[in-house]
């Protein structure tokens, strides 16, 4: 029995052998492993990046070659079981995208591929704006501060401070969006400069905000309302006064005046009598009309009153009154 299991076990090392063979007796190549070794997947340009291939187990010689989206972008021939370095110099936009590698015998059909390392470029990020909604505050109110970079890759982190103390936790955006915090105006204190700064993967590339400075906002009367509320009130007043005065007083004014000249209508006047070598002459004015504008009068001469006549030797008919 224990000669039966040594022959079996001796069986399966043999077919495992057997099946990692090719056909020309060389071990089956395994999936190569795709590795970063020098720079980052973050890049910027003109930077350099350096990733390894290697396939093991494997039988030498192995040829390695290297894909952007299914695009050749160089071949190695290793005659041992070190990988092979490809060594890219990221000049362009181009030069960004998914990579690959291939391992396979020369002169064979097939061959593996290895897992895919993504080469994204980063950009610098832009001097933020640090800004609010208001400038002028209040003690007691509450207020907020907005960070935004509007160029940059992203994820972008900013930092809120006061002076030079940190007021805030950092936060980091993984979108394109302003980051806020809030703030309580408690004292004269908090009344000062703020500032923001902002950073992303790109190396050495902190940038500073502008200052922000609140305002004390002034405390209102609580009389002003009520002053300027008489005060429109006294401007509607006078402008009703002024338009009234065409319409209705210098109408009336004129309307009272007639009505006072109303008595001495109609009688016979001495006063503004002309007096020739012959005569006296008298006026004698008719009633006016209401609804009309002229009078009627007529002159009588001293004689003729004397003779007891009363007949108007000269009529002049409606002349037009005007004050």
């Amino acid at each position: 029995m224990l000669f039966l299991a040594i022959l079996l076990f001796s069986y399966c090392q043999m077919s495992q052998h057997i099946q990692k063979t090719t056909a020309n007796g060389k071990e089956m190549l395994s999936n190569p492993k795709l590795v970063l070794v020098q720079g980052t997947l973050n890049v910027v340009m003109k930077q350099n990046v350096t990733l390894s291939c290697l396939s093991e187990p494997g039988s030498p010689p192995v040829r390695y070659t290297l894909f952007k989206h299914n695009q050749q972008v160089s071949a190695l021939n290793r005659s041992d079981l070190t990988p092979a370095l490809f060594t890219l110099t990221i000049s362009s936009a181009s030069d960004m995208g998914e990579y690959k590698c291939k391992a396979e015998y020369n002169n064979s059909s097939g061959g593996k591929y290895s897992n895919s390392l993504n080469i994204t470029l980063i950009e610098p990020i832009s001097k933020p704006v640090l800004s609010s909604p208001t400038s002028q505050a209040k003690k007691g109110q509450n207020v907020t501060l907005s960070c935004f970079s509007e160029n940059g890759s992203l994820p972008i982190t900013y930092l809120f401070f006061k002076g030079t103390q940190n007021i805030s936790p950092q936060k980091t955006m993984q979108k394109r969006e302003a980051a806020v915090i809030f703030l309580f105006i408690d004292s004269l204190s908090d009344f000062g400069t703020y500032k923001c700064k902002a950073n992303n993967s790109f190396p050495n590339n902190t940038k500073y905000s502008n200052a922000f400075n609140f305002t004390l906002a002034e405390e209102r009367s609580h009389s002003q309302p009520l002053i300027i509320s008489l005060g429109l009130i006294l401007l509607l007043l006078i402008i009703g006064f002024a338009l009234a005065i065409p319409f209705f007083i210098i109408p009336l004014y004129k309307a009272k005046k007639f009505k006072s000249t109303r008595p001495s209508i109609g009688l016979t006047s001495t006063v503004n009598a002309e007096e020739s070598e012959n005569e006296v002459i008298y006026s004698e004015i008719e009633p006016v009309k209401p609804e009309e504008e002229y009078i009627n009068f007529c002159v009588i001469r001293r004689e003729e009153e004397k003779a007891g006549k009363r007949a108007c030797s000269t009529v002049y008919s409606k002349v037009l009154i005007r004050d």
